[in-house]
């Protein structure tokens, strides 16, 4: 309209729209000008629209320099909820302020008391001696084979040594303690009844002794069963089994208690007349397995005695020599010993199979008959035994040795026949007092229960001596 007028265009760029907006901004920038301007502190995160608007916050909003320093503010008046700490599982290392436990166990704890010899020295340790009871859970050091009873440490060097005296202390005091706990020893009645008790037919409470033998926490779980009862069933398989005399001499030394009754692998332990539960002896228990520490090479790359060439031709001699025995998986061979002594008297070399057997098992056979025939051992390969006589081999003293210690099937033999005939003289003493005195047949039993428990004890078969 204003091109039709006669008027020039209005263009934006010009100086006089430049003045012209100018003085329309002179009032506010004078109003602003005379405005206390306010006082906020050196904030990062404030917003800078305070600076181009004339609005002034109330001073509750406007936190003080020293409020920012301290912490506090407009809600310094409220308590403030406290942290909750970091949830922790519960673990059995953390004892606490508790103090570590004592035994007056008269023995050194090891993890296995019939698979470990206290005279075998070994050459090293495969990891450093961390005690399995857990740190600080034991007044005991730990050697790493053992947490003994007496601090063998010398405190100076002339002093002598005390550990033997003070482990006869022990001794005599655990021979003490063990006969008063026992008591008098008990009547062939309370034999037989014990002895029944246990059987299978009446309680399933029974502790399984495997390849590690007697452990340590096993003794805590013999004085739980013996809470329930004055007997418990032991039930003996696998490796241990080799040398079961050992076993019972272990089983009876360790626990304090008696056996009465032992049926190849199944034995019953009596605990005592004057055994109290609630004065039971304290049992610390292992947390873990100890490493098994480093002891000498079994098989050596010479047989003593002999030249390379003859321990190589022996060696494949023994693999082709004909086969003993064949031992299964968990089994009972408490019988292998006076057979691998009966195989001497008609071969040098005795090869015993074992395919299907862990490897440490049967290294560990090797190594108890090594100990117990005793022999020579040439190989373990292809999961074969293989033992030498040895040189200075004297079938004489073999003799004598297996007149010693009799073979299995021998004494079962012989306490069958005992069972047989002292059954026939309690019938016939039955019979004989039926007659004298008139009485009728009973559906009981005609025994009295001292010839029953003497029948009994005709069953158990004798330790291997």
């Amino acid at each position: 309209t204003h091109e039709h007028e006669g008027f020039a265009p209005f263009d934006p760029r010009s100086p006089l729209a430049t003045l012209l907006r100018r003085s329309m901004l002179l009032p506010s920038l004078l109003r602003r000008a005379h405005l206390p301007r306010p006082c906020h502190p050196p904030r990062c995160h404030l917003s800078r629209l305070l600076d181009r608007y004339g609005f002034v916050p109330p001073a509750s909003l406007t936190p003080t320099a020293k409020e920012i320093s301290h912490g506090t503010g407009a809600g310094a008046d409220q308590k403030r909820r406290t942290k909750k700490p970091p949830y922790r599982p519960p673990s059995s290392l953390d004892r606490g302020d508790r103090p570590a436990s004592h035994s007056d166990l008269p023995f050194d704890f090891r993890f296995s008391y019939t698979e470990s010899s206290p005279d075998a020295k070994p050459i090293g340790l495969r990891e450093p001696k961390y005690s399995p009871f857990g740190p600080g859970r034991l007044d005991r050091p730990w050697t790493g084979l053992c947490a003994p009873a007496v601090d063998t440490t010398l405190r100076s060097v002339d002093a002598e040594d005390p550990a033997p005296a003070a482990e006869k202390d022990l001794e005599e005091a655990r021979r003490r303690e063990r006969e008063r706990v026992l008591g008098e020893p008990l009547t062939p009645a309370e034999r037989s009844f014990l002895v029944d008790k246990c059987q299978k037919n009446r309680t399933k409470r029974q502790i399984n002794l495997g390849r590690d033998g007697l452990t340590h926490n096993m003794l805590n779980d013999i004085h739980n069963h013996w809470k329930h009862g004055e007997g418990v069933r032991v039930k003996c398989l696998g490796v241990p089994t080799v040398d079961m005399q050992n076993v019972c001499r272990e089983l009876e030394d360790k626990t304090g208690g008696l056996i009465i009754h032992r049926h190849g692998g199944l034995l019953i332990l009596y605990r005592g007349r004057h055994y109290h539960p609630k004065k039971r002896p304290v049992i610390p228990l292992m947390l873990w397995k100890p490493a098994e520490p480093i002891y000498p090479r079994l098989i050596k790359t010479t047989i003593e005695g002999l030249t390379v060439q003859e321990t190589k031709e022996m060696r494949k001699k023994g693999l082709h020599a004909p086969v003993l025995t064949k031992l299964a998986k968990n089994g009972y061979y408490a019988n292998l010993v006076p057979m691998v002594r009966d195989g001497f008297l008609a071969d040098e070399l005795v090869r015993i199979d074992c395919k299907g057997l862990p490897k440490s098992d049967y290294r560990k056979i090797g190594v108890k008959l090594r100990d117990l025939v005793p022999c020579i051992l040439v190989s373990f390969d292809k999961e074969q035994i293989i033992v030498w006589r040895g040189k200075d081999h004297d079938e004489s003293i073999q003799d004598n040795l297996h007149n010693a210690f009799p073979s299995f099937l021998q004494l079962e033999s012989a306490a069958v026949k005992n069972e047989n005939v002292e059954q026939e003289e309690a019938s016939s003493e039955s019979v004989a007092g039926k007659n004298e005195h008139g009485e009728k047949e009973e559906t009981s039993s005609d025994c009295s229960s001292d010839e029953w428990s003497e029948i009994s004890s005709s069953d158990d078969v004798p330790d291997d001596k």
